[in-house]
């Protein structure tokens, strides 16, 4: 993690989303997606790895009235470290993938992120890099997918433009009524650094038993794995219970019962 980073100083007042650009090369891109995000009271940024370094001066004069929006961003190494402390996470993609997740408009990804969020959960979108946007390695970390409904014949926007349709659709959700909750049981969600530690535990036990066969296929194995994972809208009960689980299957080999 980057020593610029601030992301754990965000005091979260008016519940919002984290807005994650994975990435980003240019830093007039990162500047005018603080604009676009500050257009509709959002401040939330956090960057993976921008190319260009950061702090980063292009930013700041393109970001011109929304600096308070990089002000306070984290930078961060890698997207499992930018999203570890949300429950849920949405990605943002133009094209199809080969991985099984539910697939939202954005209209209704900020419905579902505005009722979370009310409701004290921690959310977050995954914003890909303006060339060629997200991999896959990351959309495996991700809970659901925005897609846009644009032209197929030019499906391309740019990051700014992306932000901001993003942004718009979470500023109409102003209604008091929330669309879907969830009743917990006197637990919480599960944060992505919780769910990332029970799927290093499952590729431990997995690994020990020879699952990961052939070698050839092992690293897309693991991916399909943890994409599995993040598909479930687990609670820290259900990861707890999980890990219960693979320790006792561990005592059950040592033991040869």
């Amino acid at each position: 993690m980057s020593g610029t980073d601030h992301a754990h100083q965000d005091d979260w007042t008016g519940p919002q989303p984290v807005f994650v650009l994975v990435e980003p090369q240019m830093g007039e891109n990162i500047g005018a997606a603080a604009r676009a995000m500050w257009n509709f009271g959002l401040e939330h940024m956090r960057l993976v790895h921008p190319r260009d370094g950061w702090p980063n001066p292009k930013a700041t004069a393109m970001a011109s009235g929304a600096s308070r929006v990089l002000d306070r961003l984290g930078v961060f190494d890698t997207t499992a470290e930018a999203v570890g402390d949300l429950n849920y996470v949405f990605a943002t993609t133009a094209r199809a993938r080969d991985l099984t997740k539910p697939v939202v408009t954005p209209e209704r990804a900020m419905e579902q992120a505005r009722a979370m969020t009310r409701d004290g959960k921690r959310v977050g979108i995954l914003f890909g890099p303006e060339r060629a946007g997200l991999e896959n390695v990351d959309i495996a970390q991700a809970n659901a997918i925005i897609s846009v409904p644009v032209n197929p014949g030019f499906a391309s926007l740019n990051l700014a433009q992306c932000v901001l349709l993003t942004a718009y659709e979470w500023r109409r959700q102003t209604g008091d009524d929330v669309p879907e909750v969830v009743a917990m049981a006197k637990t919480q969600f599960a944060t992505q650094l919780e769910m990332d530690k029970l799927y290093e535990h499952f590729l431990e036990r997995l690994d020990t038993a020879g699952f990961f066969f052939p070698e050839a296929k092992a690293e897309g194995m693991k991916t399909t794995l943890r994409n599995m994972l993040s598909r479930m809208p687990m609670t820290q009960s259900d990861t707890q219970i999980f890990h219960g689980m693979l320790r006792q299957f561990a005592r059950w080999k040592e033991r040869g019962d």
